[in-house]
């Protein structure tokens, strides 16, 4: 152990990396996620035929090939991505496909009721996602979005084949300067270990928040709408 404190600064600038990555990767993979899933729902097929393939096609392969086509192959088409750049939109894309089957099912998931209550009421369908479903079905999103985030941090790992400087990297270029294989992943597998267990404590930390047994949220929606609109016979 003693051979690789002077290189923990360096494996130090690595965790940041990849919690950069993290972080941006999950923003992404949320958006991406949201855009997916409810599109996936329309019965537009010009929407919900291009989101059913993206989601298989994303689910269906490996992030590591998806990596090396955004890295590798891009170039021939024209377009070059930076590295950071690169690791960003495969890790966004790839988990933001699982999170997709999340959105919808959670969506699919609530009462017919509620539609219709909503459809009742004349709103558009916009409102109605906007203002009774979603509010009802985000909470149930929480602890598999969770896993999502998790399983994110661990697929950064595979960056470091792109030269992304991230954690792996670090540790990498550590262990072939002082040949301390047993030390130095070691230590990574407990800074790993560490940022999923804050991410994990994180998600149910936001769970408990937002507590998806509680009615409240739907209930201020139909108290706020119900004085306001009419629905006739």
């Amino acid at each position: 152990m003693s051979q690789i404190l002077p290189y923990f600064p360096l494996l130090g600038e690595g965790l940041l990396i990849t919690i950069a990555l993290t972080i941006a990767g999950m923003v992404l993979a949320v958006v991406v996620a949201f855009a997916a899933g409810i599109a996936r729902m329309s019965h537009r097929r010009w929407l919900s035929w291009p989101a059913s393939v993206f989601i298989e096609v994303f689910r269906g392969t490996s992030m590591l090939v998806q990596l090396f086509w955004l890295f590798f192959a891009l170039p021939f088409f024209g377009i070059q991505l930076v590295p950071f750049a690169a690791a960003i939109l495969a890790l966004g894309l790839n988990e933001g496909a699982y999170g997709a089957e999340i959105v919808r099912g959670a969506i699919t998931a609530l009462p017919r009721g509620q539609r219709e209550g909503a459809v009742a009421l004349s709103l558009s369908p916009y409102q109605r996602m906007r203002f009774v479903i979603l509010p009802q079905a985000v909470p149930a999103m929480i602890p598999p979005f969770g896993n999502v985030m998790v399983d994110l941090l661990k697929n950064t790992s595979l960056v470091s084949l792109v030269t992304v400087a991230d954690l792996t990297f670090t540790a990498q270029m550590v262990r072939n300067t002082t040949g301390a294989t047993a030390a130095v992943f070691g230590t990574i597998l407990v800074l790993y270990f560490v940022v999923a267990y804050v991410l994990s404590l994180g998600s149910s930390w936001l769970e408990r928040r937002v507590d998806p047994t509680r009615p409240a949220q739907a209930q201020s929606f139909w108290q706020r709408v119900l004085p306001d609109r009419r629905v006739t016979s």
